[in-house]
């Protein structure tokens, strides 16, 4: 099931050498709706409501440090009131740097059931690619999530059901029947006409499209070789701060205080975290995707996920391209997803971080060279003869 949040969302492109310019800004972010709104919290739109307790305060935050950037995603409101400040007062060469969508975008939450995580990342951006529509993929312990564009909501639903996805009446979610626990499959399944729109036409002929486009701007998946992933998420038992360890003056729990210090520390580490991606909503517990190293930074008792199961980051640098550019994520999923299958062997396992100006591809140890060669061959085709 997918279900629109309610949420007018700015993207924010720090670049890494002014992080701590804007430290504090993200701090404020994570504090408590009590600290910085008097007893009072924001929905994505701005529209004033109760507290709630934190990490749950927020429709959806995504807050992201990795190799190449640092990006937030955060409801218009607070990108005008913490980020916009700390933007203005710099010099304006360093200013020019820093990038914040004037366009608001929308989240989908999408349940994280039924299909494989590559398989799940094409399924749901096949058609929003061949529709023409940017969009950015986040993969979280609970669930994915999908920004796009507000003006091209509608827009959205019209490319999902027209390629099956049914909506519920009178809600902004759908079920699609014929796809939950559907086994794995090549790219030739989506070789469909897509409804409506100028070539490409099928997802074949966008993958090449989108492997040449990165050849032409040099973008080549790189890999840190001694960067380390682990994905882990919140207690659930913590829920909006109604543990009996609850301080009396506190809106969260002992539990929720414990993750908001780890997060803290792993924040302010100098220059900056190596890899840390938080994502917040107000349905689910917080999700990380962090540098094993940081993991310290926690108790133990904190964390759901497994420490020993490594991912492994294989970046995408895309600032050298225009934001609303289209086909990026299905591309390179379609790439895994079909080009690591083999007669014997299953698809590569895969997840996925888009962040302002860049995506990360997340694998297992033991998949990166099959990923590795799926993606890097693909620009050694025929690709650079595409247009």
């Amino acid at each position: 099931m997918i279900t629109f949040k309610d949420t007018q969302l700015a993207l924010i492109h720090i670049p890494l050498p002014l992080y701590s310019s804007f430290l504090q800004p993200i701090l404020q972010l994570l504090l408590p709706s009590e600290s910085r709104a008097n007893g009072t919290a924001l929905y994505g739109n701005g529209a004033v409501r109760p507290p709630k307790a934190w990490p749950y305060e927020h429709p959806f935050v995504n807050i992201s440090i990795t190799p190449i950037e640092c990006s937030v995603v955060c409801s218009r409101y607070l990108a005008r009131e913490l980020f916009v400040p700390a933007r203005d007062a710099m010099d304006a060469s360093l200013r020019s740097q820093v990038a914040i969508t004037t366009e608001d975008f929308v989240v989908m939450q999408v349940d994280g059931e039924g299909l494989d995580a590559g398989q799940r990342v094409l399924e749901l951006t096949s058609p929003l690619a061949l529709a023409g529509i940017s969009i950015f993929f986040i993969t979280t312990y609970f669930s994915d999530y999908i920004l796009v564009p507000l003006r091209a909501r509608a827009q959205v639903v019209q490319a999902l059901e027209e390629r099956g996805f049914q909506f519920e009446d009178q809600t902004s979610s759908y079920v699609n029947p014929t796809h939950h626990g559907r086994k794995h499959s090549s790219t030739s399944s989506f070789d469909t006409q897509a409804p409506g729109t100028p070539p490409p036409a099928t997802i074949s002929e966008l993958q090449t499209r989108t492997f040449a486009t990165l050849k032409r701007r040099n973008i080549t998946p790189t890999v840190d070789p001694v960067l380390r992933l682990i994905q882990c998420a919140g207690r659930r038992d913590s829920t909006n701060g109604m543990n009996q360890n609850r301080n009396r003056n506190s809106m969260t729990s002992a539990a929720d205080d414990a993750l908001h210090l780890g997060l803290v520390k792993c924040l302010i580490a100098p220059p900056y975290p190596r890899f840390l991606s938080l994502t917040l909503t107000d349905t689910e517990p917080a999700s990380l995707l962090l540098d094993h190293t940081l993991h310290t930074n926690f108790p133990q008792d904190i964390l759901l996920g497994s420490k020993d199961d490594f991912l492994i980051p294989i970046t995408l640098d895309l600032r050298d391209l225009p934001m609303e550019s289209t086909g990026i994520v299905c591309g390179v999923a379609g790439r895994l997803v079909g080009g690591t299958t083999g007669q014997i062997e299953n698809s590569v396992e895969m997840s996925y971080l888009s962040t302002a100006r860049a995506g990360t591809v997340m694998v297992g140890e033991d998949e990166l060279e099959r990923a590795l060669g799926a993606l890097r061959g693909a620009e050694n085709g025929v690709l650079a003869t595409a247009d």
